[in-house]
């Protein structure tokens, strides 16, 4: 079921209605409920794979139940890595398996040895990364004893499979979900309200932003042999805004969905392009996918403690896993490689934590430095985004390489394509409105926010009826 779809505006409120007027009793009443509002929300994709996101929540209940009741460290560490091995066994089979076989093939091809992989067809199963990694988070926080293992199966099963989290995050915490599915919820008008305003502002990134440029980026990307420089560029524009604006659009959804439930998730993106430097991308970016890779590898790996080099290569393992974690292709990987190297200059001079603090422009020379600082970022993102988007490497090189050989810089992109302007426009507006939303906890509260909200629905009825790009990117991952 996608947040944009007309199934999902009948879903929602008949669940919502249900929840505060009929399951408001108790919190186990509207526990009951969620679990099975979620289960059927993840059964509209495909209702076999149900069954797996019910065996991943069984064995990470009853794992970690043996970590912590096992007074033996080696039995307790056996349960911890049996739970481990199983979970990241079926995300490789369901997502890694094809793509080694086939890689290991090639190796031997290029040895002169012939071989005929045996290939799986399977479909990805929607969300199973992040729910997989929700449980692995929960079992690895019970080994180390930093929380206690949950014992109500059915307040569980809802931290694993909370329906607006479920199949693209964010990839939440025990420490954070767990204590407020623990109790009733009341119904808080206020924080209902937050979360309309941060449904609609997420539907306008979706809709109006990433739907729009997609139909632009996809274009560019198909026919890039035949793309002068400028409109190379403008592909690689288009793309950037088209993946933030779809996957936070999707966490905006998301939270604030959760919102009209009474519950908060995690934040997941701070106006990434808005940063001075990669690391604060990388700070205000997918936040619970990063402090997860951060928590859970990077540190376990030794983090930052001992000398340089040790500290850049767990810098580097950590963005070619975050890398790999988006699919089973050299693309992604290279994208995480890229980063790495952007992310390098800043670990070896120690000015990672530099870009920290909050800011604000005015007319003095610092503001024109923080401003050069941004867009040089964004810049250096975006070149990135062209792997991320690429089928393979070769396109990826081939798309930088007629950007750079081509050297052209006239409109032709704009004289082949309806509305080009008017989309260049709207960005433009979408990122003046997105800069003055920075401080603000509801995106179209304040002053004149019943105009505000008109504008934003009609936008969101105007553009979402002609549009054809429906799905999320994160989806797939």
């Amino acid at each position: 079921m996608f947040f944009n779809s007309f199934h999902f505006a009948i879903f929602l409120p008949i669940v919502f209605i249900l929840y505060w007027f009929v399951f408001n009793k108790s919190k186990n009443y509207q526990n009951y409920l969620l679990i099975i509002a979620s289960y059927y929300f993840y059964s509209c994709w495909d209702w076999r794979f149900l069954f797996l996101l019910v065996f991943s929540t069984l064995l990470d209940y009853f794992s970690a139940i043996q970590i912590e009741n096992s007074g033996n460290e080696k039995l307790r560490k056996m349960w911890l890595w049996l739970c481990i091995s199983i979970n990241l066994g079926f995300l490789g089979v369901f997502k890694y398996y094809n793509f080694f076989a086939s890689s290991f093939a090639e190796l031997l091809q290029s040895f002169g040895v012939t071989a005929s992989p045996i290939l799986l067809k399977l479909i990805l199963p929607v969300g199973i990364s992040f729910y997989t990694f929700h449980g692995l988070s929960y079992i690895i926080d019970i080994y180390y004893k930093r929380i206690k293992s949950e014992k109500n199966f059915i307040d569980y099963s809802l931290f694993v499979s909370y329906f607006p989290l479920l199949v693209a995050g964010p990839i939440e915490r025990a420490t954070h979900l767990l204590p407020q599915v623990k109790v009733k919820r009341e119904f808080n008008f206020e924080k209902a309200k937050e979360g309309i305003y941060q449904i609609i502002w997420g539907f306008v990134k979706k809709v109006v932003i990433a739907d729009s440029c997609a139909v632009y980026a996809n274009e560019i990307f198909n026919h890039y042999p035949t793309m002068n420089s400028l409109s190379l560029i403008l592909g690689a524009m288009f793309f950037a805004f088209q993946i933030y604006g779809d996957f936070s659009g999707y966490s905006d959804i998301a939270l604030g969905t959760s919102k009209l439930f009474g519950i908060d998730l995690l934040k997941n993106f701070n106006y990434p392009y808005f940063s001075r430097d990669i690391a604060e991308f990388w700070r205000r970016w997918h936040i619970s996918l990063s402090s997860w890779f951060r928590d859970y590898l990077y540190i376990p790996l030794g983090g930052s403690k001992g000398n340089k080099l040790f500290q850049i290569r767990n810098t580097f393992i950590i963005f070619l896993v975050s890398g790999f974690w988006h699919g089973a292709n050299l693309t992604y990987v290279a994208w995480g490689f890229i980063n790495a190297l952007y992310f390098l200059p800043l670990l070896v001079l120690n000015r990672n934590r530099k870009n920290v603090d909050d800011f604000s422009l005015g007319f003095n020379f610092e503001s024109i430095r923080t401003v050069l600082n941004i867009l040089m970022t964004f810049s250096i993102t975006c070149f990135a985004w062209i792997f991320f988007r690429s089928k393979t490497i070769h396109d990826a090189i081939s798309y930088i390489k007629r950007m750079f050989e081509n050297l052209d810089f006239s409109w032709q992109y704009f004289s082949i394509e309806r509305y080009s302007y008017e989309l260049i426009s709207l960005v433009v507006i979408f990122v003046i409105v997105e800069w003055n939303n920075r401080h603000k906890i509801e995106p179209i509260s304040g002053k004149y926010s019943w105009l505000k909200l008109g504008l934003c629905l009609a936008a969101i009825l105007a553009l979402g009826v002609f549009s054809d790009y429906k799905e999320f990117i994160y989806f797939q991952f």
